[in-house]
């Protein structure tokens, strides 16, 4: 039995153990964040984020030839973000796509057909939603290595080419196989998308 001595000593070591615990530990930021200069910042531990889809060999481009290699391209959002989807079918400011690409192989270990990533990432490119900071709202950031990256002019292609065929809020959620259930269900798909792929909009 305890003493009203022991009891407030055994009370403040429970306190102690719950602060130091792991699921009270401070988590690695996911929003963007920028250098003074206006760079983003490389979002290291965007591989702890929610995973959307793969792709492979994907191009927007019909003229574009992958030669003699293929590519997997890994797509992965900010956790905050996704719960806001999840909810609305939409994206909120702060959101934070990664796009990784890695390298396919084919001849390792007991492997006999098809193809498996690389170690290697090729390439990593970042969608941004960030309405206070960019007119469009949204800006693209490739990064060749970890180092911040410089925004991508809006004169390039990405740009006019998420505006004009992205399914929702200037992403492809037409090839995130779990999102685009929800969008269509919440009705965020855009008329553009649902036009190209013969769908009346929905009122």
């Amino acid at each position: 039995m305890l003493t009203k001595a022991e009891t407030p000593l055994i009370l403040t070591m429970v306190l102690v153990f719950l602060a130091a615990s792991p699921q009270n530990a401070t988590l690695p930021s996911s929003v963007p964040e920028y250098t003074s200069d206006a760079q983003l910042k490389f979002p290291e531990h965007y591989r702890e984020w929610v995973y959307l889809a793969t792709g492979f060999d994907m191009s927007y481009n019909p003229a574009l030839q992958m030669g003699d290699h293929h590519m997997f391209d890994n797509v992965f959002v900010n956790p905050e973000a996704y719960k806001a989807f999840v909810e609305t079918g939409t994206w909120p400011d702060k959101a934070m796509l990664v796009l990784e690409a890695r390298g396919a192989e084919e001849k390792g270990s007991i492997n006999q057909k098809g193809n498996y990533q690389s170690t290697d990432v090729m390439g990593l490119e970042v969608h941004v939603k960030d309405e206070s900071r960019f007119p469009g709202k949204w800006a693209f950031f490739g990064f060749d290595d970890r180092k911040p990256a410089k925004m991508i002019p809006v004169s390039a292609d990405c740009y006019s080419c998420h505006a004009a065929h992205a399914a929702v809020d200037t992403t492809f959620v037409q090839f995130y196989p779990t999102l685009l259930p929800i969008a269509k269900s919440k009705g965020t798909p855009t008329a553009a998308y649902q036009k190209e792929i013969g769908t009346p909009a929905q009122k």
